[in-house]
């Protein structure tokens, strides 16, 4: 398991979310060190300190797993989704033409 890149992603949601680790560590009951520790991904938490964090940072698990884990797909779907829900309808439509464009073989 790439423990980085997990500990990368709850700090940007962290991040996104505008809460520091002391808040967030609060939020979940674990120390503030501790939370560091994960987002350094120098240890990976136990399954409920995992599933607290994803809970208080409104995000899904998989998307923390997006490259562990091989089923975690749906949540790549999700975030194109979310991110492109805001374009604008010719912009959208430039967007697709791309995905298409590389699903072409």
């Amino acid at each position: 398991m790439d423990a980085k890149a997990v500990g990368q992603r709850i700090k940007a949601a962290r991040e996104k979310k505008h809460l520091t680790q002391e808040d967030l560590a609060a939020l979940i009951e674990i120390s503030p060190t501790h939370m560091s520790v994960i987002e350094r991904g120098a240890k990976i938490p136990r399954m409920d300190t995992f599933v607290a964090i994803a809970n208080v940072l409104e995000v899904s698990v998989d998307s923390l797993l997006v490259d562990v884990a091989d089923y975690a797909a749906g949540s790549v779907a999700s975030e194109l989704s979310a991110a492109i829900e805001d374009l604008p309808h010719d912009e959208k439509m430039r967007v697709l033409k791309v995905v298409n464009a590389l699903l072409e073989k």
